[in-house]
């Protein structure tokens, strides 16, 4: 699980993949787009589907990420101080899971102070099988801190508690993580959504607790 982005205030522009050519140009410029996208994330779109979580501003974490998405599925996910903002994430150069993306995959981050989460389960596709890991299934549900997640997918019925909606993610505070100046952002003092479902590149946690923990290769996935 990884990913290229640290989510912490700075002006620094966002990373522009290498000129390698006319083909470079044609990356550079769905990158642009990406960006463009990143600044107009709808808020009804981002409430449609909200999100599990992963700590990368609040921990300092950096990686790439190895552009093979995951599958994260709850029956319920709560959380205290929650925040949202669109953002990049890179792949290491040559990556053979690029395709066509330039190395960048445009992503929504979401960031929760403290979640609990029913029934867990998360899928890796591994071509012909999946790495299928479960937790929380009994009374004890999965427990994290500073959790954050970077999706490109999201579902589920969410409720807020004070939400607010086009901050800028500079400004953000609500989970201890920032995004970059000018981008899109909207934070509540708490979220709950039933039958959550999104697509990820990359998830951390400052702690991760996972009761019943189950790791196993699958025909299926979540």
């Amino acid at each position: 699980m990884a990913s290229s982005s640290d989510h912490t205030a700075s002006t620094a522009a966002l990373p522009e993949p290498p000129d390698n050519g006319s083909a470079g140009a044609r990356g550079r410029g769905r990158v642009r787009l990406r960006r463009a996208a990143v600044l107009a994330v709808p808020a009804t779109a981002i409430a449609a589907g909200l999100i599990v979580a992963t700590a990368q501003g609040a921990l300092g974490v950096q990686f790439f990420i190895s552009g093979m998405p995951f599958t994260v599925t709850a029956t319920e996910l709560d959380g205290t101080g929650f925040e949202q903002f669109g953002d990049l994430d890179t792949m290491t150069e040559d990556n053979p899971n690029a395709g066509d993306t330039g190395g960048q995959v445009l992503v929504i981050t979401s960031a929760i102070k403290k979640a609990t989460l029913t029934k867990l389960c998360q899928s890796v596709d591994l071509g012909g099988t999946n790495l299928l890991i479960t937790a929380g299934g009994g009374d004890a549900k999965v427990t994290a801190r500073d959790l954050t997640t970077d999706s490109t997918q999201l579902s589920g019925d969410a409720a807020f508690d004070n939400i607010e909606i086009g901050n800028d993610a500079s400004t953000m505070n609500k989970a201890g993580v920032q995004g970059k100046k000018g981008v899109f952002g909207q934070q509540a003092d708490t979220v709950h959504i039933n039958n959550l479902r999104q697509t990820n590149y990359a998830t951390t946690a400052g702690v991760f607790k996972l009761p019943g923990l189950r790791m196993r290769f699958s025909d299926s996935g979540c």
